[in-house]
């Protein structure tokens, strides 16, 4: 009997635990939703649903209510014995205007948007496939709420809030990206991650240094990447997609596959992306002041200046890029999780566009500027532990380590010597994240983080008409940069219309760089230099909800900048008569930011969304004139040179405001409208001011979408202000060859807009077409402090598939 009992109970069990495999539908087309977020209302848990829809919710039965969520759905919220009357199945109804989205990036862990003071927007998969950008900086671009900034077709450089490059911070599956040489010029690193290979894009506005440590300043942008799905139903099940795309202004030829083996316990995913892109075309009205009428091209051991047939083609701009990843789950029972992940990304040689349109008098001033194959490779390993103890009801292990090569190889017209600088960086890190919610109402967010990056830079050049290769001086030192930090973060919902959010971070630097690799070509003072600084960082949020559609927030946050490799080890020509030399007497810069944002929405057809901010930098690492061993000029490249450094020098503000505002129309439309301004302002040597290179001119986006089950439309308008010569910055000034010129002839950046068609039709289940026209009217334009104009004219046409067995 006693056997018979226990066999029941086996079966019992079984069923319980097949009961509370959730599976989440389209509502209309029962389609599965693949990435629906599922919380509880304690949030100490963020699940999401795998290839089929399906997702294994037995952690929350000790939890009042679920709460199931995914952009561009209306969010439900569900008790347990409301789940279980719905034997486990929900769907959800498409909605254009959200209020409760769930975000990691501002703590790492799963959180309602609504339930965070800061400003985040998120960047939805559906939004991906319908707009097919090209690129990672591409990808950013199309909420239009990121300004992107390009010197070359490979790149792109955003700028948040005033602030760019190493004052806004990279994460990939919550790992670091910011390295120890990444610079205050121009940065086209982003390109590494595949747009193909991420599954969710955050974006966090204003200072995120509690959580993310140095750099993150402006603004975080968290990428996550696509994850191993288990099979929740059966043994074994494989899905996959596969896309080809072809867009006209570049001939573009991209080819991407990925496909996932999902077991009980165990799951395997693999994505493979070919990116070909030839030189860009830029569009037919606009100012003559782009137009490239000619290139150089080295025949018979000559330079010669070649007329360019096609004055609307950008040469050379082209270049190809593979990105790989591969990664294993393994899930033993409700409590483990192991994740096992691995990322490569490589490039081509592409060319430096704005060095290469340089003239000095009537001939180009370059012959050859490329930057040398871009590669990047992130391995890493998840641990992620659940069980309600003291000290934790959750705590997440990340161990990474990633390797970054980058080169440099320009040659000055009718020289015959080419430069070569190569970097190699490798960076380690660790981070330990623990939640513990405390109650209902109050949650604990603590953890550690290390990082350690080792730099090596090597310098030669090469005499290009006997091939004799001969050693050159470096970029940088050989060095080490090393952080680590202890951070905190309570969350406290006092009633159920107010809360606060309280966050502290220390964090303590040492830097190491030996400068003797040099010592052969300048005339340094010292062989060695040491850096050791610690910094604290916090942020204090208040949230009011008057109601269930209204939100009011209060934020104040520091974040700073610790100075890296780049700033105290730099030797480079940062234009033409200039040289940038190291300093290693500099300290940290320090920001602070208040922010205030209100969300209001009606029922499901009206949404806006507004903040206002204002940032100090203080101490902030700026490059000035500079004296070496008492000399202001020194011979650099065979030329006279004004010597510069990175100093702590000057004191920034940055103001400005952002607002979203989404209407739901009869039907299946709706119209959406983005709009970002910025001012900003530095100090100069002389104690004047000027407006903040990084400050970029109002832009935004406005668009009409249509939605059903099987066809997606949006027609925007991209736009940009101008920017005058009288608001030009100081350091732009002299660039006159990334300007247009006005009726004075003095270099400003003119408005532009750009209209664009962007369809996609569900031909059957498994098949997928998308169709778009971009920049319609065929505008001739260059996005502010860019080297590179925009794409003209540009057809787009992407077949996506995918199969589930």
């Amino acid at each position: 009997m006693s056997k018979y009992m226990c066999m029941l109970l086996i079966l019992l069990l079984s069923g319980m635990a097949t009961a509370q495999t959730l599976l989440v539908k389209e509502a209309g087309t029962g389609d599965p939703l693949v990435g629906v977020s599922v919380t509880s209302d304690r949030q100490e848990i963020l699940l999401t649903t795998d290839g089929e829809g399906k997702v294994d919710v037995s952690r929350f039965s000790d939890a009042n209510n679920v709460y199931i969520s995914y952009i561009g759905y209306q969010t439900r919220k569900l008790s347990i014995d409301e789940l279980k009357y719905r034997d486990y199945i929900i769907e959800l109804n498409k909605v254009n205007v959200l209020l409760d989205q769930v975000v990691v990036a501002a703590t790492r862990w799963g959180q309602r948007r609504r339930d965070v003071p800061s400003r985040i927007s998120s960047i939805s998969n559906e939004d991906v496939r319908l707009k097919n950008p090209q690129t990672s900086a591409d990808l950013l671009g199309i909420n239009g709420e990121v300004f992107i900034q390009k010197s070359q077709q490979g790149g792109g450089s955003p700028m948040i809030r005033g602030f760019s490059t190493n004052r806004l911070l990279y994460a990939v599956d919550g790992v670091r990206m910011n390295t120890a040489i990444f610079r205050s010029g121009n940065l086209q690193n982003v390109i590494s991650i595949d747009p193909f290979s991420v599954e969710r894009t955050e974006i966090v506005f204003g200072p995120g240094s509690v959580i993310y440590g140095s750099d993150a300043i402006g603004g975080v942008m968290s990428f996550q990447t696509l994850a191993p799905e288990l099979s929740t139903d059966s043994d074994f099940a494989v899905s996959g997609t596969a896309t080809a795309r072809y867009s006209s202004a570049n001939s573009e030829r991209t080819g991407h596959f990925d496909f996932n083996l999902g077991w009980r316990k165990w799951a395997m995913r693999t994505s493979i992306t070919s990116f070909q892109f030839d030189d860009l075309r830029m569009g037919r009205y606009g100012p003559d002041d782009y137009l490239r009428p000619f290139y150089v091209k080295r025949i018979d051991s000559t330079d010669l200046v070649i007329e360019n047939e096609d004055p609307l083609l950008q040469k050379p701009t082209a270049y190809d890029q593979m990105n790989l990843m591969h990664k294993i789950r393994f899930v033993p029972d409700d409590r483990w999780s192991f994740d096992l992940s691995s990322i490569y990304s490589t490039t081509t040689d592409f060319p430096r566009y704005d060095r290469l349109i340089l003239t000095d008098g009537n001939q180009p001033l370059n012959a050859e500027w490329n930057y040398g194959p871009q590669t990047w490779s992130l391995n890493a390993l998840n641990v992620r532990y659940a069980r309600s103890i003291a000290l934790f009801d959750e705590v997440n292990l990340k161990l990474a380590y990633q390797r970054f090569e980058e080169s440099r190889m320009d040659r000055r017209f009718m020289e015959v010597l080419r430069r070569i600088t190569e970097e190699e960086v490798d960076a380690w890190s660790g981070n330990l994240d623990f939640r513990k919610p405390v109650g209902a109402h109050l949650h604990l967010f603590y953890g550690f983080e290390t990082v350690m990056n080792d730099v090596a830079s090597t310098g030669s050049i090469e005499n290009i008409a006997t091939g004799v290769m001969s050693n050159g001086p470096s970029r940088y030192p050989q060095s080490r940069w090393w952080s680590n930090a202890v951070y905190f973060t309570v969350q406290k919902e006092v009633t159920r219309r107010f809360g606060w959010q309280v966050g502290l971070r220390y964090n303590y630097f040492d830097l190491d760089a030996d400068f003797s690799n040099n010592l052969p070509f300048y005339p340094f003072d010292k062989t060695t230099a040491n850096l050791t600084h610690s910094a604290f960082s916090g942020n204090a949020g208040l949230l009011w909800k008057p109601d269930t559609r209204s939100t009011f927030s209060l934020n104040l946050s520091s974040g700073f900048r610790a100075p890296n490799v780049d700033d105290i080890g730099k030797i480079f020509d940062s234009e033409p008569g200039s040289v940038v030399v190291p300093n290693s007497d500099l300290r940290s810069e320090q920001a602070y930011n208040a922010e205030l944002g209100w969300t209001q929405r009606l029922k499901d057809w009206f949404r806006v969304d507004a903040s206002i901010y204002y940032t100090l930098l203080e101490n902030a690492m700026v490059r000035r004139n500079f004296e070496l061993n008492g000399r202001d000029s020194i011979l650099f490249d065979g030329e006279l040179s004004q010597v510069q450094a990175i100093q702590n020098a000057a004191l920034a503000r940055v103001y400005g405001g952002q607002i979203s505002v989404e209407v739901k129309f009869a039907g299946n439309w709706s119209w959406l409208t983005r709009l970002n301004y910025q001012k900003g302002e530095e100090e100069l040597d002389d104690g004047t001011t000027s407006p903040s290179r990084h400050a970029a001119p109002m832009f935004g986006k406005s668009q009409i979408r249509f939605r059903d089950e099987r066809f997606s439309l949006d027609l925007d308008i991209s736009y940009n202000a101008e920017r005058s010569f009288d608001d030009m910055p100081v350091e732009e000034i002299g660039k006159e060859h990334l300007y247009a010129r006005n009726e004075n002839g003095q270099p400003y950046s003119p408005r532009w807009y750009t209209l664009n068609l962007h369809t996609s039709y569900q031909l059957t289940d498994e098949l997928s077409i998308g169709a778009a026209i971009e920049n319609i009217t065929d505008q001739r334009y260059r996005p502010y402090s860019s080297g590179l104009a925009g794409s003209g004219r540009n057809f787009i046409l992407s077949i996506r598939t995918r199969f589930d067995e």
